[in-house]
């Protein structure tokens, strides 16, 4: 890689961090940005990120190794219209996109496509831009990459490489399969978050009762639907077909469940809730899913001036960033009250035994 030449278009939180880990792990030596907004190409030139930077397509990037195109599909779909021209022909372009079998299928019915290789890396923070990128942001995230018709073997065997060679994990996977995967454990569950709270909201009082006590559990599993509705709009959209089919079967989830409600069927309810136990239970604690994760613990204090200010110090004085505090209202069902969110796995696992070493009831959230 020392010697290819990588064009990433669309200096955001995922193209900001591509260049990044490029540039300072994999030794890239010429990174060329296009974004249509000029600041992050000047910050990204000042720090010394990228060597080059362009508000638009130019003619210095035809010659590029690796294209990767970090912009919604529709966006990307123009993009690759004007590379196909334009580009050498042994030249690897792909994307970033969360949903693949539009792109994919785009690509295997143009009459003459480019080399191209589907990506998606699941890995990303609630903050967007440039500015919010890091290094580490694809350590030990699964990255998704989906062949088309032009893939071959030393373009895949070399996209593999490169994703290890940024933390990432490379899973190889057919653009519908996918779909139908992120459909399930990413986009469906947006719309469901999203539902849930405009279900509160349509169910609330004029006083807002449950706006007030929506806090703890329910503010956490909700979480994302504070996402961007352009964004998720855009994803929707290009992946209507599978969400059509999950909504289907998660409608009929409810729909069983409302019976056994409905007619008192104590056993059912029972094996609806174990029957979830068990199977969330075995999900893996040390890998980045599709969905941003959270890194948080809890800890169990008592309500006295400059509580707060002593963990922080506690975890300040050992380099241990706190990204936020939150102090939990409502604790029905969760342990300890005071909510601590940090950037990463290892500091919440150091941050954990500290606390613990010093007298402290700390929960990790799971």
């Amino acid at each position: 890689m020392l010697d290819k030449k990588v064009t990433i278009i669309g200096l955001g939180l995922i193209g900001g961090s591509l260049a990044r880990v490029l540039k300072e792990r994999v030794g890239v030596s010429e990174i060329i940005a296009i974004n249509r907004s000029l600041a992050p190409i000047k910050q990204a030139l000042e720090d010394g990120t990228i060597s080059h930077g362009f508000t638009d397509l130019d003619e210095y990037i035809w010659d590029s190794d690796i294209i990767f195109i970090c912009t919604p599909v529709k966006c990307s779909i123009e993009y690759i219209d004007i590379l196909s021209k334009n580009v050498k022909r042994d030249c690897i372009i792909t994307d970033v996109g969360s949903t693949k079998a539009e792109i994919i299928d785009y690509i295997n019915d143009m009459q003459k496509p480019p080399l191209f290789i589907g990506g998606h890396p699941m890995a990303g923070t609630e903050k967007t831009g440039y500015s919010s990128g890091f290094v580490h942001l694809f350590e030990n995230a699964y990255y998704i990459l989906s062949p088309s018709k032009t893939t071959d073997a030393a373009s895949m065997e070399l996209m593999i490489q490169l994703t290890k060679s940024i933390g990432a994990i490379p899973v190889v996977l057919d653009a519908q399969v996918h779909d139908r995967i992120t459909g399930s454990i990413s986009h469906v569950p947006h719309v469901i978050a999203s539902a849930l709270v405009n279900m509160v909201k349509e169910l609330d009082s004029p006083t807002g009762e449950m706006q007030l006590l929506a806090a703890g559990g329910f503010k956490d599993i909700t979480r994302i639907a504070s996402s961007s509705p352009e964004m998720w709009e855009n994803i929707i959209s290009s992946n209507n077909e599978q969400i059509i089919q999950i909504l289907d079967a998660f409608v009929k989830q409810l729909e069983s469940f409302k019976d056994y409600v409905k007619n008192s069927e104590s056993d059912r309810i029972y094996d609806f809730f174990n029957s979830a136990k068990s199977y969330r239970d075995s999900f893996s604690d040390n890998k980045k899913g599709l969905l941003d994760p959270q890194y948080q613990i809890v800890v169990d204090v008592v309500d006295k001036p400059g509580i707060i200010g002593e963990i922080a110090t506690i975890l300040g004085t050992n380099n241990i960033n706190i990204k936020n505090v939150n102090v939990s209202n409502n604790r029905e069902f969760e342990q300890g009250c005071l909510k601590i969110t940090l950037s990463d796995s290892q500091s919440a696992n150091i941050a954990f035994d500290l606390l613990t070493d010093k007298g402290y009831k700390v929960y990790t959230c799971r």
